[in-house]
């Protein structure tokens, strides 16, 4: 039964994010990012913080767990150096201080590495939600919920990308969901591989919670350390607050599901 929660939740996650991402128009997706980089920069601390790194560190060795947790950090940073592990959220128009263009250029040098890239990172996404469901049905739920919060500004900036890099709309969403498969991949693999081995379990949830850390902290949160005005300031803590809400409540319900 945990393999196949697994596979429908990678799955379902996968393609619902390209699906949302094809059907709204540029203007539109411009808008809806930039509510939803807030969300999930909550979402992400909320469940990487409050919900599985506590799971991990239930009457374990705190040092150990904290050197895998920065390992886990350096780990993810070098990837993204190296282009492995990229986060999609910018767009021409979306007020980030970039000149004209700017993703149809990068575009234009290769709308493959974008694809490469998101698929490194779906197949680690896929890894993480094996992890979380092998632990836990619920916290498996919850991490599930977390990387979709953040897969759906993720995926519309990447399909912003490969329109500007001269792809058609249909063949923008055909390469999208062929890389967003690549977590089922990572999942179906996590799960033979992580659960032969229990030890290794708390390990690899810190550096699920690493992956969301370094997300939210190198790459959402610095987006919204923007110049603005009070209603939109609001407006952004609004949204990183209801994040962090969502989490919470989905943590309290998914548990006390659990327990009866």
């Amino acid at each position: 039964m945990t393999l196949l929660y697994i596979v429908l939740a990678t799955t379902f996650g996968s393609l619902l994010s390209v699906v949302v991402a094809a059907s709204l128009t540029v203007a539109v997706l411009g808008r809806l990012v930039k509510s939803l980089v807030s969300l999930s920069a909550g979402v992400l601390l909320g469940t990487a913080l409050l919900h599985v790194l506590p799971e991990a560190f239930e009457g374990r060795d705190p040092q150990v767990l904290f050197a895998t947790l920065l390992g886990g950090l350096l780990f993810f940073w070098l990837l993204e150096k190296a282009e492995l592990y990229r986060h999609d959220h910018h767009h021409d128009g979306d007020g980030h201080d970039h000149h004209h263009h700017t993703d149809a250029e990068r575009a234009g040098r290769g709308g493959l590495s974008v694809l490469v890239g998101d698929s490194v990172h779906n197949f680690c996404d896929g890894v993480i939600i094996a992890v979380a469901f092998i632990a836990d049905p619920a916290l498996g739920v919850v991490t599930a919920l977390a990387i979709l919060a953040h897969e759906i500004p993720q995926e519309a900036g990447d399909y912003i990308v490969l329109l500007n890099a001269g792809f058609s709309r249909r063949k923008a969403l055909l390469f999208n969901a062929l890389s967003g498969l690549a977590a089922v991949l990572g999942g179906v693999l996590g799960y033979f591989l992580v659960g032969t081995w229990d030890e290794v379990l708390p390990y690899m949830l810190v550096v699920a919670s690493s992956s969301f850390i370094y997300v939210a902290v190198a790459d959402l949160l610095p987006q919204l350390q923007k110049r603005l005005n009070w209603g939109e300031t609001f407006t952004q803590i609004g949204w990183l607050g209801a994040g962090l809400g969502l989490v919470l409540l989905a943590t309290a319900g998914l548990h006390s599901g659990h327990a009866h």
